[in-house]
């Protein structure tokens, strides 16, 4: 859990950063978002290992929460491709799609009623 919580909250700064305020192309932008896909496959990846709300599920302890590895991963080879074929648009799309879906669906959900971090962060 330390791991996906270390990847993700740096992974949601600078995806934000990305969208909003980088200069599109630019040499930091790319290494930002090199960096930010990276973060965000590890944090994908550690997700994995995270069975706290169904240890028990019949589907080795993952929840519907989980559905986002998948998604997030192939956002993230989805991105790269794009950015590498020179497919502005696919690459753009991806890499707002890993993030809503990535960061701004599965982290609201994350913080549920229920769910360690609602508790983390809520008490």
């Amino acid at each position: 859990m330390q791991i996906h919580a270390a990847t993700v909250i740096p992974a949601f700064f600078l995806g934000a950063w990305q969208i909003f305020l980088s200069r599109k192309g630019q040499h930091a932008h790319r290494a930002v978002g090199y960096l930010y896909l990276l973060l965000m496959t590890i944090a994908a990846i550690a997700a994995l290992f995270i069975h706290a709300i169904m240890p028990n599920s019949a589907f080795f302890g993952l929840s519907p929460i989980h559905l986002f590895v998948p998604i997030t991963l192939f956002g993230a080879a989805s991105a790269l491709y794009g950015a590498w074929t020179h497919n502005i648009r696919a690459h753009r799309s991806a890499m707002i799609g890993t993030y809503i879906g990535g960061l701004l669906i599965a982290g609201s959900l994350a913080f549920m009623p229920g769910r360690i971090m609602h508790a983390v962060a809520f008490g």
